[in-house]
């Protein structure tokens, strides 16, 4: 730290560039001889009981968030339609060739399920690559200008998807909607500028409160714009082509609006977030569980990788599961999912800071581990509709509880210098576990049975609890 000059002028002290403690060192102002040092806010976000400026709203980032999850969930309805289009296309068969030969046992329907597994696991493993990328660059140049680059990307992707005459240019643009995805981490180290102090917590559940209505409403704007056909407008031409309308070109149409229309809010209602006084950082382009940040966030990091394997594996098996065993069609897993959603958002939304006030961020995180167990073995033994509905109230409220509560800590864990890097790193690992968490549990699902990936996501929750109770001792 730089020494305080004696001369009446304000004079700052700012925290070293690699701090990595709770809160940064406060600067301090001195002011004539004879009068008190008092402190001077290191952000807007730190006032020091001083009034605050005004805070831009949290809308344009929640709609950056809200946007990546519709951009990974809007294509899982439009499976079957992908490959209508492009049947007989050389690049699709090689890759249908290469799931058919996995196994003996992939029939067409786990073959359709298989193939949109590894398209989203495309968009996931970019997302895991590219988080801590934006996050660190947003520490460095600021979350407004890495918004805006990324939020450029999913515009061209979505035109891309648009007019893809082709299977090869599909992949390009799932391709670069995982890169521009990556912008999860700027997004949420937003919100963490825009949400001090205690209003962290609240600020997290916003941030699943976007996810869960972005998962809700990505297959619903999917499977509604899919029934707009606009293959007259520009058809392919026979024999293949490069560009051309396509039976998915007005759900494709539609991310693009909702990306033009979050560019132009970020552009016009979002000033910069990165709080002032910080030198930038340099950029750091590494996925790891964060040790260097302290053992809390190396525990949190490792609980959220496992905790997500497990998670999005039964959400990856559960609708072949209703449909396996209450013989539910289309409409009635919308409907299970859409509940999901809504639990999600509600709780996240609405429940996020008085529980992390209540009992604070670790023991909401245990309660919501808990409960996530009782709704997956109520799931692995449920043989009826009414128990499969009471098992989602546990499993859908502790999934809000877990999330939020677990970004939060990690958040809490640095100083506002580091909050894109480390909370990259934190969305990076999520975005991994999305990625072989569907893949695992349908190997599961088939090898062994419908209710194994169930039981193994059940028995993996008590390596999470472990770390977060450690986390909690060592923390008392």
């Amino acid at each position: 730290m730089a020494p305080l000059t004696r001369s009446p002028s304000v004079a700052r002290i700012l925290p070293c560039q690699g701090a990595s403690t709770e809160a940064p060192a406060r600067a301090t102002e001195s002011t004539t001889p004879g009068t008190k040092e008092r402190p001077v806010p290191a952000s807007p976000s730190d006032s020091a009981g001083l009034p605050a400026p005004p805070r831009p709203g949290l809308g344009p980032v929640l709609l950056t968030l809200f946007i990546d999850l519709v951009g990974f969930s809007i294509i899982f309805p439009l499976f079957p339609a992908i490959l209508d289009s492009y049947h007989g296309d050389p690049w699709l068969e090689i890759w249908l060739d290469a799931l058919r030969s996995i196994s003996p046992q992939i029939d067409d329907v786990r073959l359709v399920t298989l193939f949109g597994g590894v398209l989203g696991s495309i968009y996931s493993f970019l997302q895991f690559l590219l988080s801590p990328f934006w996050g660190s660059l947003s520490d460095r140049i600021g979350r407004r200008p890495v918004l805006l680059i990324t939020i450029s990307g999913n515009l061209l992707a979505a035109l891309l998807w648009a007019f893809s005459g082709n299977f090869a240019l599909l992949v390009l643009s799932r391709v670069l909607a995982g890169i521009a995805g990556g912008n999860i981490s700027a997004a949420t180290a937003a919100v963490a500028d825009l949400t001090p102090g205690k209003e962290r917590a609240r600020g997290m559940g916003l941030i699943g409160a976007a996810f869960g209505l972005g998962f809700i409403l990505g297959p619903a704007i999917g499977g509604g714009l899919s029934l707009i056909d606009l293959t007259h407008i520009w058809p392919v031409e026979d024999g293949g082509g490069l560009f051309g309308t396509n039976s998915f070109t007005a759900a494709a149409l539609g991310v693009f609006l909702l990306s033009a229309i979050n560019g132009l809010w970020v552009w016009f209602r979002l000033p910069e977030t990165r709080p002032k006084g910080f030198p930038p950082r340099p950029l750091r382009w590494q996925v790891s569980l964060g040790g260097h940040w302290g053992d809390q966030v190396r525990r949190v990091q490792l609980a959220n990788l496992v905790y997500l394997i497990g998670f999005s594996g039964m959400e990856f098996t559960l609708a072949f599961l209703v449909q396996q065993k209450f013989a539910w069609g289309s409409a009635e897993i919308a409907v299970m999912f859409v509940t999901i959603g809504l639990m999600l958002a509600l709780v996240q939304g609405g429940m996020s800071r008085p529980l992390a006030r209540l009992w604070g961020p670790h023991k909401t995180s245990l309660v919501g581990f808990l409960l996530v167990f009782v709704g997956l073995v109520g799931i692995a033994i449920t043989s009826q509709e009414w128990h499969l509905w009471l098992s989602l109230i546990p499993l859908s409220v502790g999934a809000a509880m877990v999330m939020p509560m677990l970004s939060t800590i990690v958040s809490e864990s640095v100083g506002p210098q580091q909050q894109g890097e480390v909370l990259g790193s934190f969305r990076s690992l999520g975005s991994l576990a999305r990625s072989i968490g569907p893949l695992f549990a349908a190997v599961l699902y088939w090898q062994i049975g419908p209710s194994a990936p169930y039981w193994v996501a059940a028995a993996i929750l008590v390596i999470p609890i472990w770390l977060i109770s450690g986390s909690l001792a060592r923390k008392q």
